[in-house]
């Protein structure tokens, strides 16, 4: 078969409260993110797999409180005092853990904005004691902060994210699509974004529809599941 020219559009993530599917591996996170609920000394550390919606809930919690939110690796110096003058979300705190610059404007921005009586909450993938601060004042006050985990995704979780993974990119697979591709993948959101991502550019290089045959061929490669953050990073519709 003759292959057509495909056109990278790119996906258009949706990242609000309602696209947000609540599952038992993310229950416990979701309800801490709750405006009622306060956070004890103010602050929150939300880890999870990459994909499992640490962004999403970010996105969610930040629009709930009027948080700002910055990647740990963009922090300054010179941004903390304008920073710290409401909620705050840092993410992938994990990635400064060789950088000393950002370490010590992390460290003072953690200090101001509780001192000004604001939230904060800081996201990566492994449990905070895993995060290798070499900043040691630092990674004590991370560990101290509250720890909400979001976990594997069961077969429903699962099911739901490669649903709003094809619905961001404005495709719909055939009903036995899905069901299909639970059965037979890794269980990880990265390999979800991974599968969507490759099967909707086959079925755009062949001029196909989203099938079941389709989705055979392609699980029977060997699928790389190293996509770039910002891909992996799906916010599960149920991050």
């Amino acid at each position: 078969m003759a292959q057509q020219l495909s056109f990278d559009l790119p996906a258009k993530t949706a990242l609000g409260r309602d696209d947000f599917f609540v599952a038992p591996s993310n229950a416990m996170a979701v309800a801490l993110l709750d405006p009622a609920f306060h956070w004890p000394s103010g602050k929150l550390v939300l880890t999870g797999p990459a994909g499992a919606g640490k962004t999403h809930l970010a996105h969610v919690w930040a629009s709930q409180s009027g948080a700002r939110i910055i990647q740990a690796s963009s922090l300054t110096e010179d941004m903390v005092p304008d920073l710290a003058q409401g909620p705050i979300v840092v993410e992938d705190v994990p990635a400064i853990a060789g950088n000393a610059e950002g370490q010590n404007a992390l460290f003072h921005l953690h200090n101001l904005v509780l001192s000004n009586g604001h939230a904060l909450m800081l996201t990566g993938r492994a449990a905070p004691n895993l995060w290798q601060l070499s900043l040691p004042d630092l990674q004590s006050r991370v560990q101290a902060a509250t720890h909400a985990e979001l976990q594997a995704p069961d077969d429903a979780l699962l099911a739901v994210v490669l649903a709003k993974l094809f619905n961001d990119r404005q495709v719909t697979p055939k009903p036995d699509v899905i069901p299909y591709l639970v059965a037979h993948m890794d269980r990880s959101f990265a390999a979800a974004a991974c599968i969507v991502d490759q099967l909707d550019n086959l079925a755009l290089s062949e001029g196909r529809t989203l099938s079941r045959p389709l989705a055979v061929r392609l699980m029977s490669q060997d699928l790389p599941t190293d996509l770039p953050e910002e891909t992996k990073n799906v916010a599960t519709a149920g991050d």
